[in-house]
């Protein structure tokens, strides 16, 4: 099966769409026009740039520029997550805690897939390596994201019951761990969402993908649900260390709530 290839004047038609989105969206007034214009702009002067690398990247495949591929696609990750809070940390926390909890769990799931799952050779081939990492990267981002800016945002509006706890006694785990609890369970909704829904309300896009591309139907839903099982593995993982190191912030060594290690609400 031919892969039909696509003209940029097919794509400018794809983008026209957009723009008449853009359009409508000023004329109901919802002021998503020029996020809109400005994100479509966006995905293709990186996506294209991101083409370039990685056409340079397959001909050299060496592990250095493999390793420093991933590295830039963790730090670019882990300051969105920051990006993204609504109350983060100060100092910097936000995005140490962030890109640590990704590194933690994509990058070791992204290891252990290639060597003892797939195992091409070498196992850092950046065919493989580097979709599979950017995929357990952007699913663990938005996983680490709706987690720590649940956990933050409960734990201001929450505060006086997390501190009566402390008063009562109860250790600074107990005191917040209903809101750990459910921060950890707001970052991996999606990602059940996401599975209990493949093959049935959508394919998905590696499935999707690879069929467009003339892989067999068979082959595409094996990689499908290996790369589905990975991404879960990862954004559990990053969810659950992200939440437990950042609660663990929210309170000093004397375990007292301290909410000024919160930034006001970003506009």
């Amino acid at each position: 099966m031919q892969v039909i290839a696509l003209a940029w004047w097919q794509l400018g038609l794809a983008a026209l769409m957009v723009v008449t989105l853009a359009a409508c969206t000023y004329l109901v007034r919802l002021r998503l026009g020029k996020a809109l214009l400005i994100a479509g702009l966006r995905t293709v002067a990186q996506l294209t740039l991101v083409g370039v690398v990685l056409e340079t990247l397959f001909a050299v495949g060496g592990f250095i520029w493999v390793a420093l591929m991933a590295m830039v696609m963790l730090l670019i990750a882990g300051r969105e997550v920051m990006a993204r809070q609504q109350r983060r940390l100060t100092g910097g926390w936000a995005f140490g805690i962030g890109t640590l909890s990704m590194f933690l769990s994509s990058f070791s799931v992204t290891v252990l897939t290639l060597t003892l799952i797939i195992g091409p050779e070498p196992w850092y081939t950046p065919q493989y390596a580097i979709p599979l990492l950017g995929m357990l990267l952007g699913n663990t981002m938005t996983g680490v994201a709706l987690a720590l800016d649940r956990l933050t945002s409960s734990a201001w509006q929450q505060r006086g019951v997390i501190e009566n706890r402390l008063m009562l006694g109860q250790p600074w785990q107990e005191a917040i761990g209903d809101i750990r609890r459910e921060a950890m369970r707001g970052g991996m909704i999606p990602i059940i969402n996401a599975m209990a829904a493949a093959g049935v309300v959508s394919l998905p896009g590696m499935m999707t993908g690879q069929i467009l591309a003339g892989s067999p139907p068979a082959l595409a839903v094996k990689y499908q649900i290996l790369v589905m099982f990975t991404i879960t593995v990862g954004t559990g993982f990053g969810t659950l260390v992200a939440v437990l190191l950042g609660s663990r912030r929210l309170f000093d060594e004397r375990e007292r709530l301290r909410l000024d290690r919160l930034n006001a609400i970003n506009h």
